[in-house]
């Protein structure tokens, strides 16, 4: 049974930084795409970042240039990283796999951040 197991959230100042990772109990590569979403309080999940098994990413246009999202494939994991924090990037993020006809999401992180 695939699973995805997010750690790294927390509470954070605005203009900090914070890592999330994504554990995966497969194959990375096995995964058509992989990514970040968001969820804040009364609103719609969002796609925050994606990377597909080629390496080709993308972002929502908010995090451009805040956000990264990256591979390790020594530990398996899915990783964003997430520099000048605003608090409007708090929301519970979950981390996300496609693999043929199956959607994975993992239980969510949350990252608060405020003053």
């Amino acid at each position: 049974q695939v699973q995805l197991v997010e750690s790294g959230g927390g509470l954070v100042q605005p203009g900090g930084s914070l890592r999330l990772s994504c554990a995966v109990s497969t194959n990375i590569f096995s995964f058509v795409i992989m990514g970040w979403y968001r969820q804040a309080p009364g609103k719609q999940r969002e796609l925050v970042a994606s990377i597909s098994s080629e390496g080709t990413t993308n972002y929502l246009d908010s995090v451009k240039g805040r956000f990264t999202i990256s591979r390790d494939t020594a530990k398996n994991t899915i990783d964003l990283q997430m520099n000048r924090l605003k608090p409007e990037d708090t929301a519970v993020y979950y981390c996300n796999g496609v693999a043929g006809w199956n959607n994975y999401w993992g239980q969510g992180t949350q990252v608060t951040v405020t003053a």
